[in-house]
């Protein structure tokens, strides 16, 4: 995966403002979004109103950051001879992350932003792999490529749970705040799997 050029910070603070509106909407009460994937498009007028800068941020970081995950995990499943603990941990990332994307993706659409808006800024913190990292990936074999994943991803879990505090602290929607808070308790428990596994290759 090709990085995306980085845009200034004044840019993106810019972009974050114009997208994300304003408002001291009454916060909704919506379902966890980590329990009904498949109502991605389903945020009322009030949850609209009630998404603030760091909620914006929050969705459109993520996504990238979970689009980045799953090419990991899909690179790990295209090679043969892994562990079939490490492949069904990848599996898991997958099946968890993949309705996430959807769920942010409607989001953003329904604050009148798309992850496409914000495509410049640069990402190349929290926990995101480089090109060269992708590709180290892409070339390891068997137990290597199994532990590289697990290194990587131990990384990269560790920068999400980090975008995910600071939208539970300064988030305004009530179900980003919630998912920001499952990613936390999803993702730490992933972490210690993913060190115990690493012990053990």
């Amino acid at each position: 995966m090709k990085t995306r050029a980085a845009a200034t910070a004044a840019f993106t603070l810019a972009a974050l403002l114009t997208l994300a509106g304003c408002s001291g909407g009454t916060t909704s009460g919506g379902s966890m979004p980590g329990m009904d994937h498949g109502s991605s498009s389903s945020a009322t007028p009030a949850q609209s109103a009630d998404a603030n800068e760091a909620d914006v941020m929050f969705a459109t970081m993520m996504i990238e950051h979970h689009t980045q995950a799953i090419e990991m995990s899909d690179t790990l499943l295209s090679k043969d001879g892994i562990d079939e603990r490490v492949t069904a941990l990848a599996e898991q990332i997958k099946a968890a992350q993949e309705p996430e994307i959807a769920t942010m993706e409607g989001w953003l659409e329904d604050w009148g932003a798309t992850s496409s808006d914000m495509g410049g800024m640069d990402h190349s913190g929290g926990g995101m792999m480089s090109e060269d990292d992708m590709q180290a990936l892409e070339q390891a074999t068997g137990t290597d490529a199994a532990r590289l994943f697990l290194q990587q991803m131990i990384e990269h879990h560790r920068g999400a749970i980090e975008m995910a505090q600071e939208e539970a602290s300064n988030g305004q929607n009530s179900d980003a705040v919630a998912l920001a808070n499952q990613i936390v308790e999803s993702q730490t428990s992933e972490i210690a799997t993913m060190e115990e596994l690493l012990a053990t290759l």
